[in-house]
């Protein structure tokens, strides 16, 4: 359910976007959305039908690129993918530590027409 304001944020941002821009719509809104950001996506993609209507973002598509978590090794610094039931460096044997790889959630690009 916290989807809802994040998901109306992004459409007064868009619809901001498009109007400071001189816009007469907004076309797409593509966004970044890691796999631990705590967000959902279809969760957002839901919310933002309904949202946009009766604003610029109305008929507008929202698209997301997903962010696979990444570990960093302790040992040599290297981001890599967590296998199963391990948390050991593919490249030194050293342990992973969790990154900032993986929590992102932003508004990438805003397309108007």
């Amino acid at each position: 359910m916290h989807e809802l304001p994040i998901t109306q944020k992004i459409v007064k941002i868009a619809d901001d976007h498009c109007r400071e821009n001189g816009g007469s719509r907004v076309l797409k809104v593509n966004m970044v959305i890691g796999d631990y950001s705590g967000y959902v996506g279809e969760a957002i993609q839901t919310y933002f039908g309904i949202i946009a209507e009766g604003t610029l973002c109305e008929g507008a598509s929202l698209e997301f690129v997903k962010i696979e978590p990444q570990l960093r090794c302790s040992s040599c610094g290297k981001l890599f993918k967590k296998q199963l039931l391990s948390f050991e460096c593919p490249y030194c044997g050293g342990q992973g530590q969790q990154s900032e790889v993986g929590k992102e959630f932003y508004i990438d690009t805003i397309e108007i027409e």
